[in-house]
């Protein structure tokens, strides 16, 4: 495969990757996290990414901090004494945004693949 489609792949593995993620922390958005469990316990993660060696991006898996956001909701059954819970750190908004971003970059990747079959198809067409 030439370093131009290689990349392009690459690039529409990784924005599979982000759109994934997105998708994992809109679903979890609703989550309350008991007091006593661990920060990272379903927590909202983000793919970075990130240039790989030899060309391309890979993305890099990344829990966001803090996972997890005080709030009042004393009807809660897992409230504590003051009626604060933890709710995922998530912003809907911004997952929306992150979901255009990787959608835009998935459509620039898919358009490199489709010029550089082209210019692939050329050049075997002229060498024949």
């Amino acid at each position: 495969m030439t370093p131009i489609l290689s990349n392009a792949v690459s690039g529409l593995q990784v924005q599979g990757k982000r759109l994934a993620a997105s998708a994992h922390n809109v679903a979890t958005a609703t989550v309350v996290a008991p007091s006593d469990a661990s920060e990272q316990l379903a927590g909202p993660v983000v793919v970075d990414p990130v240039s790989a060696a030899g060309g391309g991006v890979r993305g890099q898996t990344r829990f966001l901090t803090p996972a997890y956001v005080p709030a009042h909701d004393s009807d809660h059954p897992q409230a504590d004494a003051d009626g604060t819970v933890r709710r995922s750190n998530v912003s809907l908004e911004e997952e929306a945004v992150r979901q255009i971003e990787a959608q835009r970059a998935y459509e620039a990747s898919v358009k490199v693949l489709q010029v550089g079959d082209a210019m692939l198809g050329a050049l075997l067409d002229r060498s024949s």
